[in-house]
């Protein structure tokens, strides 16, 4: 069995506990919503979709800093109660292997290349962008909403 030389980055535990402080105080940009469908809702924090019926927090999240051409701020999820962070961080979440777009960047913040994986080959296409010695890190997004979903480094 091939080693990973990947490690996924989950959204941090602070980030999600600070997210759930916010919506509970009524932070206006902290909304409570409930999933309706059983794949659109994913958690960045324990990496998976939450059930229908689960409550989430949505809130803006900016994986690149700002100040950087490619800085960007989008929505993301995280469970309203306390989750599990995802721990299998060498392998790729079976969740979210649909619908992806992989994305390497630059130690300046620079997109580098990008990639739309199908289910089958994230794992291929991850061990690929970080090949490159430019390669600093690789985001992934939603391919339809461009939403963040996690970071990978390397081992």
């Amino acid at each position: 069995m091939k080693t990973s030389t990947f490690r996924i980055v989950p959204l941090s535990t602070e980030v999600a506990e600070a997210a759930r402080r916010a919506a509970a105080s009524g932070t206006l940009d902290h909304t409570v919503v409930v999933a309706d469908s059983p794949q659109g809702y994913p958690c960045r924090h324990c990496l998976r979709f939450a059930k229908p019926g689960e409550r989430l927090i949505l809130f803006p999240y900016a994986s690149i800093p700002a100040g950087h051409p490619y800085s960007e701020t989008g929505p993301i999820f995280v469970h309203e109660q306390p989750c599990e962070r995802y721990a299998t961080t060498d392998q790729f979440p079976l969740d979210l292997r649909r619908g992806r777009v992989i994305r390497a960047y630059n130690s300046n913040y620079d997109m580098i290349d990008a990639e739309v994986v199908n289910a089958s080959e994230p794992e291929a296409v991850i061990e690929k962008l970080l090949e490159k010695p430019e390669t600093a890190f690789v985001d992934v997004r939603s391919v339809t909403r461009g939403c963040y979903t996690c970071r990978i480094q390397r081992q």
